[in-house]
Order: C-alpha cells, then structure tokens, then sequence
C-alpha cells in the first residue's frame, strides 16, 4: 500500500492496482501537483466541506464513496459519478472497491455543504482502507490505513477501530481550532495502537498552524510506540 500526501487532508491511496484519492483539495500551501495529473479509480469524500471537496469536480465520472447525502450534492453541482452502490454508502457500511475494503466509520465533526449553513450532508465520516476483508479474526498479514477525517477525539478509536479494525498507520487532523489539536490527536494514535502516525489538516489557513513537533512530543509523552512522519506535500509512504 502506498500512501501520499497532498496536503491539509488529501491523500492518494494506491491498493495493489486499485487508486483511491481521499478529499482532493489542491488549492493547500503542501502541493505543487496539478490535480488533474492524478486519475484515481475512486474519490472518497469524508464530509462536504470547501477544503475537501474543493476539486471534485475534476473527476467527474469516476468512482465515489461517499453518503449519499453527499453523492446527490456532487452529482447535482459537479457532473455525473459512478457512486458505489448505486447511490453511495453510510457509517459503519464496508464496500469492496478494486483491490480495496473500505469501511465508513463516524467523525465527530460539522456537515454543511461548502461550509454553508444551508445545507447538511449528514455526519462527517472517516475511512478504513485494508487490503483485506476486515473480520473479527485479526490478520497480520493485512495492510490497513485510517484517514480520520476532520474530527475531535472519541472513544471510538479507542474501543471500535483500534481493538477490531486494526489499523497499521493512521493519519489524524493536528491542526487544532476546527479538529483536534497535537494533544489530542496523539492521545488518539496511543488509542488506535498504529505503528505508524501522519499528521494532517495543518498548516493550511493561518488559524491551524501548528509546530509538528508538538505532536510527535505529545505522541511520545502518551508513550505510544508509534513512529510518527511528518511528510512534505507530494511526498509518498510505502506501507
């Protein structure tokens, strides 16, 4: 599994041969990559927001997993998709995509379509991307990646999508002011037990600039054995 980072929360996800770009956003001081050089077979789409769905547009007719809520919104202002299902997915939902598994797990977040308060796209979602099925049998030999979206802290991490869906590494928003802040989001990466921590939604608008390494002491203070990366935009991480 290759994971690479654009920036704020935009990640290109490769799964064997299958390409998942999570919440494409290039308009991010992280990048120098023209979206339309990436062709994922897949968008996936965490919440409606401006800084998450601000280049959707230019994947029209590709794959889209999002709620549904969300999917009618896209196809109603950015062009036609090919929703999986049909019509989309929702939280706790796994969909089978390419060589991927993803399941849709609950952020704790807001929803207004483009940062508006006219509409709702429904609760804010994060994803768990594995190259294997996710049962209640625990596999060591699956490869698994947690985007968790635009969220503050909950006990969900630490009870559900650490101890059953096990995630190898996880990238978690540090930026504070509209998500978690470096504390809490190591206290986070302590909870889901990952090898492996990214972290993301930072850096981007004056109000979530952060010194990184606030995070990797917090992650180190929470005594977690993780090792953190702080990527530069554009750069990959072979998992």
């Amino acid at each position: 599994m290759e994971l690479t980072w654009y920036g704020h929360s935009t990640w290109h996800v490769t799964v064997d041969d299958t390409e998942l770009l999570i919440d494409p956003f290039f308009d991010n001081p992280k990048t120098d990559t023209d979206p339309e050089e990436l062709d994922p077979d897949y968008v996936l789409l965490t919440h409606g927001h401006a800084d998450h769905i601000g280049d959707v547009d230019r994947y029209e007719g590709c794959g889209l997993v999002a709620t549904p809520e969300i999917v009618e919104y896209c196809e109603d202002n950015f062009g036609e998709f090919d929703a999986v299902g049909g019509m989309g997915m929702n939280l706790g939902g796994t969909v089978e995509i390419g060589d991927a598994f993803v399941t849709m797990h609950r952020a704790d977040h807001t929803n207004g379509m483009d940062t508006s308060y006219g509409t709702s796209g429904g609760m804010p979602a994060g994803f768990i991307i594995s190259d294997t099925k996710p049962t209640q049998v625990s596999d060591e030999e699956s490869t698994t990646f947690y985007h968790a979206g635009d969220t503050g802290l909950m006990t969900e991490m630490r009870d559900v999508i650490g101890p059953f869906l096990e995630p190898d590494a996880a990238a978690v928003p540090a930026g504070d002011h509209f998500t978690m802040g470096p504390m809490q989001a190591a206290v986070a990466v302590d909870w889901l037990d990952v090898d492996h921590a990214f972290p993301m939604h930072y850096d981007t608008f004056p109000p979530i600039e952060i010194d990184t390494q606030d995070f990797v002491n917090e992650v180190k203070g929470t005594g977690s054995n993780a090792e953190v990366h702080i990527l530069d935009g554009d750069e990959t991480f072979e998992l």
